[in-house]
Order: structure tokens, then sequence, then C-alpha cells
């Protein structure tokens, strides 16, 4: 009898709020059942109690923002903090809830409180326990592109992710979403789309700030940040749509890679993975996303 793999597969969905997370979370959900995948989506955002897709496994059941704040007084900031060391503390209740759907994919849609993947810990430790119970994840953060219009906008979105990657300590991949909106303001993009998705030389986008009024007076520290980005060397974007399945299958390549999930669970697929990988193969779901394109 073949041995049956119990690791499980995952992306923790990340992000600014505002930067489609949960959006993120339904259309790549859709896009893994249309390839046979069984998904399995956790809302981890205590205040978020108006899902747009059917959440498996729902933290509000175990906390939520809204009642965090009137019993302890707190802001929606410090709410939420305490929520998520609350969900640490209780992790029990969530790895109870996840070894019931061992044979899904996981998408664990997060809070957008930027300070949580940067500063605090409680996230950071949340995924540590998930990854020590076998389920493999990766980090895919959402940076929103119309950030890209903005040079210093751009470089705080490039820092936000350098810090988020530093400190998660997962597997990490950056995406440039809603993308199809890109063309509304391609007229003040300062550079083509692959400038901001490979983050090329970041020289000119000093020049571009050095001109603007409000940033040229800091000039040293902005060659600082960039100093410190480029050096790291770390941060690159794939860009996505949630409406275009093009773009998606990107992504899950991408995570699939980062996650482990594309060297499979059997000995056979394993080598055939790792073939492909070696090669520059195109990938199983970029394949399968074509042959939808092209009958549907």
């Amino acid at each position: 009898m073949a041995h049956v793999a119990t690791t499980m597969f995952g992306q923790a969905v990340v992000g600014p709020p505002g930067s489609g997370k949960s959006s993120y979370c339904k259309a790549m959900g859709s896009y893994l059942r249309s390839i046979g995948r069984k998904v399995a989506i956790v809302n981890l955002d205590p205040a978020n109690d108006t899902l747009p897709y059917e959440g498996a496994i729902d933290i509000t059941e175990l906390v939520t923002l809204e009642d965090t704040m009137s019993a302890f007084k707190l802001g929606p900031n410090g709410g939420l903090m305490y929520c998520m060391e609350f969900i640490e503390k209780n992790i029990d209740w969530l790895l109870e809830k996840i070894s019931a759907l061992k044979d899904h994919y996981f998408l664990l849609d997060f809070p957008g409180q930027v300070e949580l993947y940067t500063h605090h810990n409680s996230a950071k430790n949340i995924l540590s326990k998930l990854v020590e119970f076998d389920l493999r994840l990766c980090s895919v953060q959402l940076v929103d592109s119309h950030h890209c219009s903005d040079p210093g906008k751009f470089i705080s979105a490039l820092l936000l992710s350098l810090t988020t990657m530093l400190h998660t300590e997962l597997p990490h991949i950056n995406i440039l979403s809603k993308i199809d909106l890109a063309e509304k303001y391609s007229s003040k993009l300062d550079f083509g789309l692959d400038f901001y998705t490979d983050v090329l030389n970041l020289d000119y986008l000093l020049q571009r700030l050095d001109e603007q009024p409000g940033t040229k007076k800091f000039k040293k520290l902005n060659a600082a940040l960039v100093g410190l980005i480029e050096g790291y060397n770390l941060v690159s974007f794939l860009p996505m749509s949630v409406s275009d399945k093009k773009t998606l299958c990107k992504a899950l390549a991408a995570a699939d890679k980062a996650n482990g999930c594309v060297f499979g669970t059997g000995e056979p697929r394993n080598i055939q993975s790792l073939l492909a990988c070696a090669t520059g193969a195109v990938s199983e779901q970029e394949r399968l996303g074509e042959f939808m394109d092209e009958y549907s």
C-alpha cells in the first residue's frame, strides 16, 4: 500500500488593510477547487465579521475585536494585538480545528495591522506553532499596486515587505495586487511595470524623491533606506489580479514552490517536480491554467 503523507500545505496571507487579502483568498480558493484541490480558508482576523468566502475555520468563534475592545476598554490597534495574543495562548483550539482538515490546502487570512508582522511577536509565534504542527506554510504578502504611482509610497512598501520577510521567518512571496487597476493610473508611473516587480535600480526613484518638495530635504535618509533595501536584495513582486486566472496561476506556482507543495507527496511526483524545477519547465498549475483558458 502506498504511503499517504500527512504533511499539510498552505499560505499565510498578510498585507496592509485594503490590499485585497480576503478577495485573494476567495479567488485563490475558487481557483484551487477548479484544479481539483480541497481547500480550507481560515479567517484569522478577529475584526472580520463579514467574510466574502465560506470559511472552514473562523477565529471569531474564539475571540472578536468588538468584544475585546468592550471588555478591556481598548482601541482598535490595542484590541487587535490583544486578540492575537489570545489566539497564541489558545493555539490548541486552532490546531484542533486544522487537524480535522488534514487533506486540505490552507489559506490563512490574517489581519491587516502591519505592526503584527514587523515587530509584534504573536502572529510570528502563531505561524511557528502551525509549522511545528507540520503545516508547511509560505507567507504571501499583498501590496496594492497603486503604491507604484508614488516613489515614497513604493519605497515604504518595499521596507514593509522586507521587514515582514525578516520578521516572520517563513518562505515568502510578495504580490502587487489589483494590477488590473494599474492601467487607470499608468500615466502616473515613472517607469514600466517591470521596474517595480523586479525592483530594479532604485537610484532612479531617489532622483524622483529629490525632485519632490516634501521629500528632497530627506535626501540622505532616502538614500540610506534605498541602500538598506538593495543591500538585502530580497524583495521582488508578482503582479496579480483576482479576476485574471493566469496571474492567480503564477501566484500559486510561486507559493507551491515556496511551501514545498510543488514537490508532491509521492516519490514519482517528487522526482518529476524536482526535474521540472531544475530545468525551468512550466509548472503543473500553469499547464492546467493554459488548458482552462483555451477551453473556457
